[in-house]
């Protein structure tokens, strides 16, 4: 049995990441070909406890050091546990979020600097990354109306910072998928949902039997 393919959607908050996920999985069930949908932080019940302490914003903010160990953690449970069994099972697994956002959110936008995130993943997760990694984009007006649409007033601890932060995580972004162009494809993710998620196939053509 052939390895099933890692696909992981990365983007700035409100860039529709959850919405295409599950598009790109009913699309791919569609063709016949075996898939599950899951998230970071969460996939597993250890991990989805982790993420109630990284995202509950009743509770204190930790420090960036710590959230990054925290982030590492679910992700090593996580591939433990649910991404690794299905890849090996054949199984294609469609991810909101990996390692990635780890690199832009505590690695460039908290200044923990991206050569401690990828040590604490190669420690933690075995190394292990996305053979496609879809970066959703889209202006800050776009997002910033999604969010309201969805949140109102009540964003999480990591989403509810401030604009500089999430600028500099876009950044992040930017430079992570010019470094890796082999593995990342750029999505305008500031048209409708149907046209994003036909983007995202021709991305994927490759890939899909």
């Amino acid at each position: 049995m052939s390895r099933g393919k890692f696909i992981a959607f990365e983007g700035g908050e409100g860039t529709g990441k959850s919405t295409q996920a599950r598009l790109l999985a009913a699309a791919l069930t569609a063709r016949g070909i075996a898939c599950e949908i899951t998230r970071e932080p969460g996939g597993t019940p250890g991990a989805e406890a982790i993420r109630t302490l990284l995202l509950d914003p009743a509770l204190p903010r930790w420090a960036p050091a710590a959230e990054a160990l925290l982030f590492a953690a679910a992700r090593s449970d996580h591939v433990a546990h649910r991404i690794e069994p299905a890849l090996a099972a054949g199984r294609w697994v469609i991810c909101d979020r990996f390692v990635d956002s780890s690199l832009a959110y505590q690695g460039d936008a908290a200044g923990l600097g991206e050569a401690a995130i990828r040590t604490l993943h190669k420690v933690g997760s075995q190394g292990l990354y996305p053979d496609v990694t879809l970066l959703l984009e889209a202006d800050s007006g776009t997002t910033e109306g999604r969010l309201s649409a969805r949140d109102g007033d009540a964003a999480d601890k990591i989403g509810g910072r401030g604009a500089a932060f999430h600028d500099g995580v876009a950044r992040a972004f930017d430079r992570l998928a010019r470094a890796e162009p082999h593995r990342f494809h750029r999505i305008d993710a500031a048209r409708s949902p149907e046209d994003v998620h036909a983007l995202i196939l021709a991305a994927l053509g490759d890939l899909i039997p």
